[in-house]
């Protein structure tokens, strides 16, 4: 089996800064893209930013400017920095990765999700 165990989540106030960690565990042969996607109450899940193996980023333009995507390869782990936080970024955060991994002992393509994270920015 294949997980993403996110951490970092929290209360902040409006202007802080927080940084979520989502590494990846199991049988992973190797890992093509990491992203974090959000959902605030009663909207639809969104795709805040992504970054591929090679380090292409892209970002939701609502955080461009004040949210930071990084990844450390040989621990699977991606990180998502978060300044200027607003109160509308409040939102659970999921970690999200396309890899490939051997499920059941079968090398697959897989789409994998975190449990995700509680963001709340509030005064």
């Amino acid at each position: 089996q294949v997980q993403l165990v996110e951490s970092g989540g929290g209360l902040v106030q409006p202007g802080g800064s927080l940084r979520l960690s989502c590494a990846a565990s199991g049988s992973i042969f190797s890992i093509n893209a990491m992203g974090w996607y959000r959902q605030a109450p009663g909207k639809q899940r969104e795709l805040v930013a992504r970054i591929t193996s090679g380090g292409s980023t892209n970002y939701a333009d609502s955080v461009k400017g004040r949210f930071t995507i990084s990844r450390d390869n040989a621990k699977n782990t991606v990180y998502l920095q978060m300044n200027s936080l607003k109160p509308e970024d409040t939102a659970v955060y999921y970690c999200h990765a396309d890899l490939k991994g051997v499920v059941p002992g079968i090398l697959r393509d897989l789409e994998v999700w975190g449990q995700g994270t509680l963001v709340t920015v509030s005064s």
